[in-house]
């Protein structure tokens, strides 16, 4: 099968759903927030075949904070326990249009595997064409796969904060602007209104259309990049709330054409409680 790209249509995915070398997996994620249980929702309807990618297990064990990034050994079993081999091309969605399926497919790219895509539009736009779904628990073969780790689309705290300083790289943050300028309460209960020091601010959601929460085409996408200030001079540091929505920033930016980027895992839920780290609040201050 030939590489579809990194995203792929309700059409795409219908005529290719029973195709052997392709997985489907709901990736959804509902904070506590919402009220929403991504589990109960995937057992009442998903796209026919479809596994769950629970980000919640496949998770650090060790880290306190959720959904951080699982070691290399333990990402390996899940997946292959997901039936998911190195030849296999694996399509992410959710339900929310687009939110937690980009962490997957950088999730899969870190760990040196490039055959996966997202569903543009995700459960929302498969049904919206009219597709059928099914309930209940589906289960795979499990199967052999290989980590190649990409060690350079992950950075962690004490980068950041050298970041920050010495300007060698930009700091993109994809929370709301309310929550970015500290005027908008948090939705992670223990972190400090504001930003990291020196960060610019698009809010992912700026990458969708409103109303069918499908990724813009990719010239819009690039003008809502480039009006916020980022530039293709130097890299950039990803960040968000949880490391969610990072990812959807990484994603538009490969669209774009600029791979020079990396995400923070931790993002505001580590950075926002930790005092010994410094915070700013407001605007974004202009980038010399």
């Amino acid at each position: 099968m030939t590489y579809p790209g990194p995203v792929v249509s309700a059409d795409w995915l219908r005529n290719h759903l029973d195709d052997p070398d392709v997985r489907v997996v709901d990736a959804s994620v509902h904070l506590p927030d919402t009220g929403r249980d991504a589990r109960a929702e995937y057992l009442q309807a998903h796209i026919p075949g479809a596994l769950m990618f629970d980000l919640n297990e496949i998770a650090d064990p060790d880290n306190p904070l959720p959904r951080k990034v699982p070691p290399a050994e333990l990402f390996a079993k899940k997946v292959r326990e997901l039936g998911i081999g190195n030849e296999t091309h694996v399509v992410a969605y959710d339900t929310l249009g687009l939110y937690s399926a980009a962490r997957v497919w950088w999730l899969f790219r870190l760990y040196g595997h490039t055959k996966v895509s997202i569903l543009d539009g995700g459960l929302k736009a498969w049904q919206a064409h009219n597709l059928a779904v099914e309930s209940g628990e589906n289960s795979a073969e499990p199967t052999s796969f290989t980590i190649r780790e990409q060690a350079d689309l992950l950075v962690r705290s004490t980068d950041v904060l050298e970041v920050s300083r010495n300007g060698n790289e930009q700091i993109l943050d994809a929370r709301t602007s309310g929550r970015f300028a500290g005027t908008e309460q948090d939705r992670y209960p223990g972190t400090r209104p504001g930003h990291i020091p020196n960060s610019l601010n698009l809010y992912w959601a700026e990458l969708l259309d409103p109303d069918t929460r499908m990724l813009l085409p990719v010239e819009q996408i690039r003008s809502k990049i480039d009006a916020s200030g980022v530039t293709g001079e130097k890299p950039i540091v990803l960040t968000c709330g949880s490391g969610l929505t990072a990812c959807i920033l990484a994603l538009g930016l490969h669209l774009s054409g600029n791979d020079r980027w990396r995400v923070y895992d931790g993002s505001w839920d580590e950075w926002g409680r930790n005092h010994n780290l410094p915070v700013a609040e407001g605007a974004p201050l202009p980038q010399s």
